[in-house]
C-alpha cells in the first residue's frame, strides 16, 4: 500500500521529470510521444489516487492531457503546471475535504477503540469495531469516487473498487481477505476469529485512512 512517503517520493519523482520534445515545421515544438506518454499516464494516476475522480485537480489534468492540442510542448507544459499545483496542494494538506476530515477523526475513535480492546483481550469486541469501521471507510471512499454502493455487501465494495482500479497489488490480496473477518464478527461467529485476524483488519485500516482520510 502507498504511504504518504511513498506518494510525496512519486510527485518528486513526476515533477523533476523530463519531457522530451521536437521541432516539426509547421506545427513548432511538440511532445516526444514516449517520454509524454509515460510522463500523462502516471501523473493521472497520482492525481487520482490522491485527490479521486470528482477533483478539480483531476478533471482539468484529463481534460488537459486528452485534449486535441495535446501533442504540442506549451499543452504539455499547461499539464506539467496542474500536477504542480496538484502536488503543492498535497504537501499543504489542502486536498482533505471537511467530510474526509470528519470521518477520518470518527473511524480513528473506532480504530483507537479496537486497539485498547484487543490490548485488553476482548477480541471479539475488537473485532467488531474494528470492521465496522473497515466496511464503512471503504464504503465512503467509493463514494468519493462516484461508484454507487449503496446496499452492497463488503465483497460487493471491495470488487467495485477493483474494477475501479482504486485498490491493486498487495492492497487488493489483503482486502480480500477481509469480509471473511467482517462476516464472522457481524454473525457473532466469534470460534472463526483469531487475535492475529483482528489485528490485521485494525493494521490495515489504520493505514487506509492515513492515506485516504
Amino acid at each position: 500500500m502507498a504511504t504518504k512517503e511513498t506518494i510525496q517520493s512519486r510527485f518528486d519523482e513526476l515533477a523533476n521529470q523530463q519531457i522530451g520534445s521536437n521541432y516539426v515545421k509547421g506545427l513548432g515544438a511538440v511532445v516526444e510521444a514516449q517520454s509524454w506518454g509515460n510522463w500523462s499516464a502516471s501523473a493521472l494516476n497520482l492525481v487520482q489516487m490522491v485527490f479521486g475522480l470528482e477533483s478539480a485537480h483531476y478533471s482539468q489534468l484529463k481534460k488537459t492531457i486528452e485534449s486535441n492540442s495535446s501533442s504540442y510542448y506549451s499543452n504539455a507544459q499547461k499539464a506539467v503546471g496542474i500536477f504542480i499545483a496538484a502536488k503543492s496542494d498535497y504537501e499543504k494538506g489542502c486536498y482533505i475535504s471537511l467530510e474526509k476530515m470528519v470521518s477520518g477523526e470518527v473511524f480513528g475513535d473506532f480504530i483507537a477503540a479496537a486497539k485498547k480492546s484487543l490490548d485488553e483481550g476482548n477480541k471479539d469486541v475488537a473485532a467488531v469495531l474494528a470492521c465496522a469501521a473497515l466496511e464503512d471507510a471503504l464504503k465512503r471512499f467509493a463514494k468519493a469516487n462516484s461508484l454507487n454502493v449503496d446496499g452492497k455487501d463488503m465483497t460487493e465494495i471491495i470488487a467495485a473498487l477493483k474494477s475501479k482500479g482504486l485498490v491493486g497489488g498487495a492492497q487488493k490480496s489483503i482486502l480480500e481477505t477481509m469480509p471473511k473477518t467482517r462476516n464472522n464478527a457481524m454473525h457473532a461467529d466469534w470460534a472463526k476469529i483469531s487475535v492475529t485476524e483482528v489485528g490485521g483488519v485494525i493494521g490495515f485500516t489504520e493505514q487506509f485512512l492515513l492515506l485516504n482520510f
